[in-house]
Parts: C-alpha cells; sequence; structure tokens
C-alpha cells in the first residue's frame, strides 16, 4: 500500500502517533536537535512536549526513534496512539497541519517567482535546488493542500524555462 494511501486510511480512522517528551533545559543542543528533528517530520505541536503525526508505519517509526534520541539525551518520551474525542478536533488538527505546509509552499512559489524576474537567467543548480526544497516541503506534507500543486507547476515552468533557455 502507498504511503498516500497509508495515511488516507490513518486519517479517516482519524488514528495520530503522538510524542510526548520532556527534556532538560541545558544542555540546549538535544533539545534543538529534537525539535529540528520532529520539524522536517512535520509534527503538530499540540502542547509543550506535546506533537502528533497522522499514524502511519513511518511516521510512527520516526517519532520512535525521536524518543529514543530524547532517551538518550537524558530526557523522557513515550510514544501513544491516540485519536481526537471530537471531529471537530481532528478537523483543526488536520488543517493547522495543512496550513503550515501550504505556508511553506507558497513561499516556494515567490522564490520561483523572484528566481524568474531576475535579470540574470536561472541556473540548473537553482532548479535543482528548488526541487529539493519541493522535497523537503512534501515530505511533511500530510494533508495535501492545492499549494502542493502550484508549487509542483511553478518548479516545472521554472525547469523548463532553463532547459530551453527562455
Amino acid at each position: 500500500m502507498s504511503r498516500l494511501s497509508n495515511e488516507t486510511e490513518a486519517t479517516r480512522r482519524g488514528q495520530w502517533v503522538l510524542l510526548a517528551y520532556r527534556l532538560p533545559r541545558e544542555p540546549s543542543t538535544p533539545r534543538i536537535t529534537a525539535w529540528r528533528k520532529m520539524k522536517r517530520l512535520g509534527v503538530a505541536k499540540l502542547l509543550d512536549g506535546l506533537v502528533a503525526l497522522p499514524l502511519d508505519a513511518r511516521n510512527r517509526e520516526q517519532l520512535e526513534w525521536v524518543a529514543q534520541d530524547i532517551l538518550d539525551a537524558g530526557g523522557t518520551a513515550t510514544v501513544w496512539i491516540g485519536r481526537p474525542a471530537l471531529a471537530s478536533d481532528q478537523r483543526s488538527l488536520e488543517e493547522q497541519m495543512r496550513d503550515a505546509v501550504a505556508q511553506e509552499y507558497r513561499a516556494l512559489v515567490e522564490t520561483v517567482r523572484s528566481a524568474k524576474n531576475e535579470r540574470v537567467q536561472p541556473q540548473s543548480r537553482t532548479v535543482a535546488r528548488l526541487r529539493r526544497e519541493f522535497h523537503r516541503i512534501s515530505q511533511r506534507d500530510h494533508f495535501r493542500p492545492p499549494e502542493r500543486d502550484q508549487a509542483a507547476r511553478a518548479v516545472d515552468e521554472l525547469a523548463t524555462s532553463v532547459e530551453v533557455g527562455v
């Protein structure tokens, strides 16, 4: 089953994988490292020390790895599987995650527009960098906002213009 199918199924069931954690304030490096890893995964921050992702095998494994890193750094961490009691809470959580990633896609589209408007023709390495950025965003995109397609088109159009030298 594809990753998208797994996420759609988990979302329909309303199941989430949650990480409850606590790390000492000092040294700050483990806290920063853990938060950066969680941010790359696209977690929804529910409270201080409590984050969530839609339940699928990948997300569960990734949060288990983060939990182990937190434990190794002298903190506490517990991974949970759960679901919001209210459908409105489920929708709110999905919307929060969708809005966050949509904002990143919009910023990527603006970066592409800026690259197109520069006096110097964008180069293939600019396109490669923007493709990598699109990929990084899509890795934490669990609910596919319309901005995803807009960003994909913008990057593809820029790539085409670079290839043909327009």
